[in-house]
């Protein structure tokens, strides 16, 4: 329950700030009004930690910047054009905005940038009521024009103004009102849902990359799985990524099998819990999260009502990754990222051969080999696609995977297990063998390469010995 009280006075501690009373001092002395905004006024009433000094001023820019280059030690007017100067004082990174009336064409995101003359006007144009608020400084009025205090205590996320209109003004708000709810743990109003449902083909408008970065935002979270049932919802995440509500598969009453929209958000949640449990105080790692979340998108494509009432997904991992490369290269992810997601889908169901019968040394290495640098994302996310309510199957599961995670440490100790590669290289393949580089030569060396795998450590002259045979045989 927010304590007002409490929360007034972490804002005036806040102000105290060596950083913000700096600013505030420098502009009330040269005559301008200034006020902290939108998330440090927020986060300071909730409690929660804030690192971002946002500033609002009836002040034009050419002003902000003369005001704040005495007190600061760096100036940068990238932001001109929108009315934001940004500053380094006192060794923190601020930004400083003219307050804004905009408008929007309604075919772009890109706003008609217009100057405002007051603070509550600047307030009304500003996503949603709980990051509507403003602090001035260094007077220390709260300045609360559509009741953001008022959400803030009932948890909802409300528009300043009627949401078809502010949503109609920037289609990302609708992104943004999904990852707020999961960050914050608030519902959205009624009237804000349905405005979301009713403009979700406006996001059509919005860049790939804001998206993407909503997105990654979203799921950065530490619980986003609030926020991805509003997309879903809402039908917004039809509009970006549909193979997620493409999961509700229906269930007959001859044929059933696992809910796997549900199942999915729960191998989401899982893995966040493995993820913090593993590796406490790390930053949230969102390619996990993301093969997390799409690491059954193949199935809808690959299921099979067989006879008997049994439903199969043969293949789903190889077309899950294959779904996933082409969406997430649509959403503008970095190579890096959709390289982790799409090996962590094609190895995700590799594990559960293993849990069916003990795996040979060979085959623990060729699973270090394939998982690669992935290895420990893919320990997680094997762990985490285990949902069923069956304790004696999840028991044996886990101890399963506990078996084969000791294996990989013993012969990680013994066979130097992360740099697989065979005694031999190419170089001394071709002296051996007094070839020249070619395809023999590749071929060579997967063969040695084959016998490390199946065979572990052979030694130099084992291993040249066994080359010497196979080319024989060759000939």
């Amino acid at each position: 329950m927010l304590n007002m009280a409490e929360g007034i006075a972490r804002l005036s501690a806040l102000a105290q700030s060596p950083v913000i009373s700096t600013v505030a001092d420098a502009f009330a002395a040269a005559g301008f009004d200034l006020a902290i905004v939108g998330g440090p006024v927020r986060d300071g009433l909730l409690g929660r930690s804030t690192h971002d000094f946002d500033f609002t001023t009836n002040a034009r820019p050419d002003d902000i910047l003369r005001i704040v280059t005495p007190v600061s030690t760096a100036q940068w007017d990238i932001g001109r054009e929108f009315g934001t100067i940004g500053a380094r004082v006192r060794g923190e990174q601020v930004e400083i905005t003219t307050y804004r009336a905009d408008s929007y064409d309604g075919a772009t995101r890109k706003p008609t940038v217009e100057f405002g003359d007051t603070l509550e006007a600047d307030l009304a144009r500003r996503d949603f009521t709980v990051n509507a608020m403003a602090l001035r400084v260094p007077s220390l009025t709260l300045v609360d024009p559509s009741g953001g205090v008022e959400d803030l205590i009932a948890g909802v996320l409300r528009t300043p103004i009627d949401p078809a209109v502010s949503f109609g003004d920037d289609a990302l708000r609708m992104l943004r009102a999904a990852r707020f709810s999961a960050q914050l743990g608030f519902e959205i109003e009624e009237k804000t849902s349905v405005a979301m449902h009713e403009l979700r083909e406006t996001l059509g408008i919005v860049s790939a990359e804001r998206v993407q970065s909503e997105l990654v935002r979203l799921l950065a979270a530490d619980d986003p799985v609030r926020g991805l049932r509003t997309l879903v919802d809402t039908d917004l995440m039809a509009q970006f990524l549909p193979e997620i509500p493409a999961l509700r598969l229906e269930i007959d009453e001859h044929h059933h099998h696992k809910d796997v929209y549900e199942h999915s958000l729960t191998v989401v949640r899982q893995a966040i819990e493995l993820e913090h449990e593993r590796h406490p105080g790390a930053a949230p790692d969102v390619s996990l999260r993301l093969a997390a979340l799409l690491h059954d998108i193949g199935k809808p494509a690959t299921r099979r009502l067989e006879p008997g009432g049994a439903v199969t997904f043969h293949h789903h991992d190889v077309k899950g990754a294959r779904m996933a490369r082409k969406r997430l290269k649509e959403l503008k992810f970095d190579s890096a990222t959709i390289a982790s997601v799409t090996t962590l889908i094609e190895l995700h169901l590799r594990f559960f051969g293993y849990a069916e019968g003990t795996w040979t040394d060979s085959a623990v290495r060729r699973y270090v080999r394939d998982a690669g640098d992935e290895l420990e994302r893919l320990h997680i996310l094997t762990r985490a696609d285990v949902t069923t309510r069956n304790k004696r199957k999840a028991t044996r599961l886990r101890n399963a995977y506990n078996d084969i995670e000791d294996r990989i440490t013993a012969l990680r100790e013994q066979e130097q297990l992360d740099a697989i590669r065979p005694e031999i290289d190419g170089n001394r393949i071709q002296e051996i063998l007094g070839l020249g580089p070619g395809r023999e030569v590749g071929e060579a060396y997967r063969f040695l390469l084959e016998l490390r795998l199946d065979e572990g450590v052979l030694g130099d002259e084992e291993a040249e010995a066994r080359l010497r045979a196979w080319w024989a045989s060759r000939r």
